[in-house]
């Protein structure tokens, strides 16, 4: 059974930082692409930044350009977003996605396997 548990959300000041981890199993996941996306209270669930298999290629929002960085851990079943000078308007459930494709992909629906979501809440 395919399983992806997220961990690391918090409370956090403005201009501080968070790392989040996303463990998968129950799959090939080392041949999986890796995306993180956010859903804030009221809005829609929006991308924040996706890792092809391998973790050569990385794309992001324009959002968290520059501030946020995904990797995959040497065995490539974890997945991280490393977070820097957050804002109150990154507060949002944050969400790990494996999508089966050796190719970097952003659009949610691309993905078939979600975690349960951690919360990342910033304080102004």
């Amino acid at each position: 059974q395919v399983q992806l548990v997220e961990s690391g959300g918090g409370l956090v000041q403005a201009g501080g930082s968070l790392r989040l981890s996303c463990a998968a199993s129950g799959g090939a996941f080392s041949r999986y692409a890796m995306g993180w996306f956010r859903q804030a209270p009221g809005k829609e669930r929006e991308f924040v930044a996706a890792i092809n298999w391998s973790g050569s290629n990385t794309y992001y929002a324009d959002s968290v350009k520059g501030r946020f960085t995904i990797s995959r851990g040497v065995a490539k079943n974890t997945v991280y977003l490393q977070m820097n000078s957050l804002k109150p308007e990154d507060t949002a459930v944050y969400y790990c996605a494996a999508a089966n494709t050796l190719r970097l992909v952003t659009a949610p629906e691309e993905y078939m396997n979600w975690g349960q979501g951690t919360q990342v809440t910033v304080s102004s």
